[in-house]
């Protein structure tokens, strides 16, 4: 490799860790005391064969403090672990079990629990969809609709703190953050329409439900994979505003545990985030490794500019860790060897789409042909849909 080329490899990821820097520094951040929310305030919750969760989960959201008329819907998505019953003995009024249909032509099933979640939800101002594995803390909601409304947004995605507990997890799972604070202009992306321009994390999304119907809900991206940036999208495109904020002090969330859990949960949906298309995905791999693993690679060969840039993506990876209550150290140090797996997992994806092989949680990750009219099927009628006592 030339001497040129590695320092102008160098200088990207010098400029990557800045950007970082800079993002995070301007990142939005919930006040520490959040008022009492004046609305009305529905937590969706789907779940499918979530029952070593839900009950925590339930718990969790409903501890609410300065949410007075607060109400969970939880969509039942043909669990066959028990999670159904879990729910239906839940004491608490405030909750309300939905079955929910199997996906109709064109809807995959997250967006199609969502949708009939936010069905059943009635009149609320506010919709808040929830995953499982998530735990909210006593002030999460108030919070994140605090930041709703002081920042005048139509949705929110406070990006919860990531638990990782295995090598594979603390590898891969900090990316996520690293990826948006490195590449998205964040106060920017606030403003701009542009599809571009949105990063969302469908573990914990807060939005007006006003903006949610006039985006046209779930439907509007019932097909989507990465169903959460593709709703944002919907927002902002019918003239809304969204924004990542800072959820680390609201919510934490273990997505996968181990390297099983980590390479099937990203192979169903890395390929959508490069269209699908192999060449995009190899390009989106090798313009990773160029940037954070050659110079890593050259400063092992005694290259003060490979060792330049090996520091410069450590310190980007520090930062936007740091910023979300991640593990800084000594995990940032092996950001090279977590952007060669990120490549894997890009590849593998892209590859199992091509191949029509992926699968989750017993579904294939393709939704076929969408419904003529694009609605979601509605909550069953009658004694399906009901409040548990």
């Amino acid at each position: 490799m030339s001497g040129r080329l590695l320092r102008a490899l160098a200088g990207l990821s010098a400029a990557g860790a800045v950007h970082a820097a800079v993002n995070t520094a301007l990142l939005r951040r919930p006040p520490a005391a959040p008022p009492s929310v004046r609305r009305s305030v529905a937590v969706v919750l789907p779940v499918r064969d979530e029952a070593a969760h839900v009950l925590d989960c339930l718990a969790a959201a409903l501890d609410q403090r300065g949410v007075p008329d607060l109400r969970v819907v939880v969509v039942d998505d043909g669990s066959t672990d028990g999670t159904a019953a879990l729910v239906a003995g839940h004491p608490d009024p405030r909750v309300r079990s939905v079955p929910a249909r199997a996906p109709g032509p064109g809807w995959l099933g997250k967006p199609n629990a969502c949708a009939q979640g936010a069905a059943a939800a009635g009149d609320a101002d506010v919709l808040v969809f929830l995953d499982a594995d998530v735990r909210l803390m006593p002030d999460a909601v108030a919070a994140a609709v605090a930041v709703l409304d002081d920042a005048e947004l139509d949705l929110v995605s406070p990006w919860p703190r990531q638990l990782a507990g295995s090598a594979a997890e603390r590898l891969v799972q900090p990316l996520q953050q690293w990826l948006w604070a490195t590449f998205l202009p964040l106060r920017l992306a606030e403003r701009s329409p542009r599809p571009s321009l949105a990063a969302a994390n469908g573990q914990f999304l807060v939005v007006r439900r006003a903006a949610y119907d006039r985006a046209g809900g779930h439907a509007a991206v019932r097909g989507e994979v990465i169903e959460d940036v593709a709703l944002l999208r919907a927002v902002k495109a019918t003239g809304g505003r969204g924004a990542v904020v800072d959820g680390s002090t609201l919510a934490v969330c273990r997505m996968y545990d181990g390297w099983a859990g980590v390479r099937e949960g990203y192979a169903k949906s890395l390929w959508a985030s490069v269209g699908g298309s192999p060449a995009a995905g190899l390009a989106t791999a090798g313009a990773l490794t160029a940037i954070w693993v050659l110079p890593a690679a050259a400063a092992l060969r005694g290259s003060r500019a490979g060792l330049a840039g090996y520091a410069a993506g450590v310190a980007g990876r520090a930062v936007s860790a740091a910023a979300t209550g991640g593990r800084v150290w000594p995990d940032a140090l092996a950001h090279p060897v977590s952007v060669l797996a990120l490549d894997v997992l890009m590849v593998r994806s892209v590859l199992g789409h091509r191949r029509g092989t992926l699968r989750w949680r017993g579904r294939a990750v393709d939704a076929g042909p969408p419904a003529p009219d694009g609605r979601a099927p509605a909550p069953d009628g009658g004694g399906a849909t009901r409040m548990v006592r």
